[in-house]
């Protein structure tokens, strides 16, 4: 969360040196928001100050599954924690989104667990950014999105209800 009270906030305007395909569209990011029940959050722990406390819980009040990953595996928002995409997968079955709350330096190997688990989409939040792995994961049939967030998407791209 911002120190004024934002879940997270919008970027600034993207360098022109991107691949437009790796960041996700208005019309991906729509149907996402619209379709994605189970959403594996990568970085969520207790701190309330994180900004993945403050998505997921965003995502709960929307009536989202959130499921917990981070290597204490602690439960967060009445939700089972586990400390691998691979550990949740198995025991709660296939993710719609694996959302990323990582550094970038450390993402491709959690994007390469969203396709080994046949996760439907990797969403990597704000500033994480790795156009390798988001190649990867789009050469592997996952939806991508990249440096957005879906709690600042949600106002405008988000269904009504």
């Amino acid at each position: 969360m911002t120190p004024d009270g934002e879940v997270c906030r919008l970027p600034g305007v993207p360098s022109t040196s991107r691949d437009p395909g790796l960041y996700g569209d208005d019309d991906l990011v729509a149907s996402l928001l619209a379709d994605a029940r189970t959403w594996f959050i990568v970085g969520l722990s207790s701190n309330r100050a994180r900004a993945a406390y403050g998505v997921a819980e965003f995502l709960q009040r929307k009536a989202r599954t959130i499921v917990p990953i981070h290597p204490k595996a602690e439960d967060v928002l009445g939700s089972r924690g586990f400390a691998t995409v691979e550990q949740a997968a198995a025991l709660l079955g296939t993710p719609d989104v694996v959302d990323c709350f990582v550094r970038s330096e450390l993402v491709g190997p959690v994007v390469d667990s969203a396709i080994a688990v046949g996760a439907s989409a990797a969403w990597l939040q704000f500033d994480v950014i790795d156009e390798q792995a988001a190649q990867r994961a789009r050469a592997a049939g996952l939806d991508v999105v990249m440096d957005r967030c879906p709690a600042a998407d949600w106002p405008r791209l988000g269904p009504a209800a």
